[in-house]
């Protein structure tokens, strides 16, 4: 089972949401996870997704943990560059877990895509490996 942490800021949320509705077939079995705002907007759009605390509120320390726990195995954070925060430190912390920790991180709708393209390829190689041994 899979996890995707599920960050955007306020004018991504919408992309975010339009993303995960046009690639639902590829997410079979993958737990969503949403920091507040975000995931009270995904599930008003019908998705449904575990809430998280709101970022400036811990949400973002909240995966970081996760990540460094093991726990997350995705992370897509749509941000919005014009977007300047007071909990700054918060989001510079996650995106350097995601890299310590090898985590593909995408903030981009591109490379959520080749992301979860590549998790669905990885999941195919290891099905194929499991049959033959």
């Amino acid at each position: 089972m899979q996890n995707i942490a599920l960050i955007a800021h306020d004018a991504k949320k919408p992309e975010l949401a339009r993303f995960l509705k046009e690639h639902q077939d590829w997410l079979p079995g993958v737990n969503l996870l949403a920091t507040g705002r975000t995931a009270e907007f995904l599930e008003e759009q019908g998705i449904k997704c575990r809430h998280l605390s709101p970022g400036k509120s811990g949400g973002y320390n909240e995966i970081t943990e996760m990540i460094q726990k093991g726990e997350v195995d995705i992370v897509i954070f749509l941000r919005d560059h014009k977007v300047v925060q007071p909990h700054h430190e918060d989001i510079r912390r996650l995106l350097e877990a995601c890299n310590v920790n090898n985590i593909p991180l995408a903030t981009n709708k591109a490379t959520a895509e080749l992301v979860i393209l590549g998790l669905i390829r990885k999941e195919a190689i290891e099905r194929m490996k499991r049959n033959i041994d």
